[in-house]
């Protein structure tokens, strides 16, 4: 007989996959239909495997990752028959042994209360809106958050935070556009500390314009967070827009110097036709992603899974 609990569990990750394949339906498209132009009844050589990899470049996977992906199908297929499904099958396989290592979820602390997770990220990467997301899945689980709104320079992104807060039942800290990021950031910790909330999550500016001024208020901020608890931030995510492909690797290396970036989350993957950068980003920097979005809902925002992302990247099932 089968078990109504397991079914239960099973169908919110049925409906989690359907719209990660339909959220990366324009990435797997677009590997997908290469593939098949190029191994349509034909074999495993030279030519080919140079085809491939460029189709693999060209989806945004990197030429590292790419050679690597295209060397493994030489060694184990070369000058042999294969078909485009087979080779789908085999790079899908490959790509999740990539990212398995990288795939872990934001990991609840229970040393330290309130948990303080600072996120980072360029203005448009969907920051404010992934954080909502986040303290919808932290409320779900019974867990009390609070956030705190120190992107201080954009009147809508303290308004969005607050919607958001209102939306999930979690307080926000706010002060008047200008304020000072990093003094609200202190005043936050003491709120949540005296509240006693699980987690903070504390919103960050975005404006690379000027990456002196944003590096120097991002470390102000770090430095006023540890006169509130020395071990703080306990978490540091970097938000990263999809669509922005190859880009993504420089705002990586942008934000390490920053400060210490201990995760990612990855947004917008169903608006773009460069899901591969995602591999590409785990092969270069071996950083934990936490989490990825295909869509506007807090659903849409779901920890990171490797197979299915392999899979889903290359148009297969399961």
């Amino acid at each position: 007989m089968t078990d109504p609990t397991a079914q239960d569990e099973a169908a919110p990750r049925r409906g989690w996959l359907g719209r990660l394949r339909a959220g990366l339906s324009r990435s797997s498209a677009k590997l997908s239909e290469g593939i098949a132009g190029i191994f349509t009844k034909r074999r495993l050589d030279e030519a080919a495997l140079e085809e491939l990899e460029e189709l693999l470049i060209g989806a945004d996977l990197g030429p590292a990752t790419a050679a690597k992906l295209t060397a493994e199908l030489a060694r184990t297929r070369f000058d042999q028959d294969i078909a485009p499904e087979e080779v789908r099958a085999a790079l899908a396989d490959q790509i999740a042994e990539i990212l398995e290592p990288v795939a872990k979820p934001l990991r609840l602390r229970g040393d330290v209360k309130p948990q303080i997770v600072l996120v980072v990220g360029v203005n448009g990467s969907g920051k404010t809106t992934t954080i909502g997301k986040l303290a919808q899945h932290l409320r779900g689980e019974g867990l009390s958050v609070m956030l705190a709104a120190c992107d201080t320079f954009r009147a809508a992104a303290v308004e969005q935070l607050r919607i958001w807060g209102e939306r999930v039942g979690a307080p926000v800290m706010a002060r008047g556009q200008g304020a000072d990021a990093a003094g609200l950031a202190y005043d936050s910790v003491m709120e949540a500390r005296r509240a006693g909330a699980d987690l903070l999550l504390v919103d960050t500016a975005g404006r690379l314009q000027n990456k002196a001024n944003l590096m120097a208020e991002l470390q102000k901020i770090i430095r006023v967070l540890r006169k509130a608890d020395p071990s703080a931030p306990h978490d540091c995510l970097l938000v990263l827009d999809a669509t922005t492909g190859q880009n993504a690797h420089s705002q990586v290396e942008i934000f390490r110097e920053m400060t210490e970036v201990t995760g990612l989350v990855v947004t917008k993957l169903d608006g773009t036709a460069r899901g591969g950068v995602l591999v590409a980003l785990a092969e270069r920097f071996g950083l934990p992603i936490h989490a990825i979005g295909v869509g506007e809902r807090a659903e849409d925002l779901h920890p990171f899974e490797a197979r299915a992302f392999a899979r889903s990247l290359l148009g297969l099932e399961g």
